[in-house]
């Protein structure tokens, strides 16, 4: 069965366009998203994962109306041919059932699997400058100033034993779970 996927970022882009082209293909079935890509929330695609079967052929107007990213968009189509299923892009002649779209889809794969040894060489690279000039990467280690005051407020208070620990959450415009980590640091140090 072929399946399509059309999505369109904003609530006022239309999908007409996306629509016409899967049915002129061919789509039995077509789930249609309003959503941004960047949302990792996309119902419609959830539930065309879920009725997917060794045999179909997802069918997409252009490939970034599948994927989030590179990386997504390859682990998606990764998925599918683990199930059995084949990918076709419309726009981007891609057909993962053909030797040729296959051939395409690992190039892009590669380029996406470089792409992430770069950047993992260039943080190392980065790391290893910071650490030769005197410095560590990472998040700074304990409270800053401010969160010291507050914190010491919150260990008066609590010691005082006239507020709970929501109350001295709230009078400090803290929540509950900073407050006991709070109380906890000036407590132990």
């Amino acid at each position: 069965m072929k399946i399509g996927y059309a999505r369109v970022s904003t609530q006022d882009q239309k999908l007409e366009l996306q629509l016409d082209a899967l049915t002129r293909h061919g789509c039995e079935l077509v789930f249609q998203e309003k959503k941004s890509g960047k949302n990792k929330d996309r119902p419609e695609l959830e539930k065309m994962l879920g009725q997917l079967r060794s045999g179909d052929t997802v069918v997409v107007w252009k490939l970034d109306r599948l994927g989030r990213s590179l990386r997504d968009l390859i682990d998606l189509v990764t998925e599918f041919k683990k199930r059995g299923v084949d990918f076709v892009s419309l726009q981007d002649g891609i057909n993962t059932a053909t030797s040729t779209g296959r051939f395409t889809f690992n190039i892009f794969a590669s380029l996406a699997e470089f792409e992430r040894e770069i950047i993992k060489e260039r943080t190392k690279a980065g790391l290893v400058a910071a650490r030769a000039r005197g410095r560590a990467g990472g998040r700074p280690g304990g409270l800053s100033p401010q969160a010291i005051e507050k914190a010491k407020s919150a260990k008066i208070l609590h010691e005082a034993g006239t507020k709970s620990v929501e109350e001295i959450a709230k009078i400090l415009n803290i929540s509950r779970a900073t407050c006991y980590r709070y109380i906890d640091a000036i407590t132990h140090k």
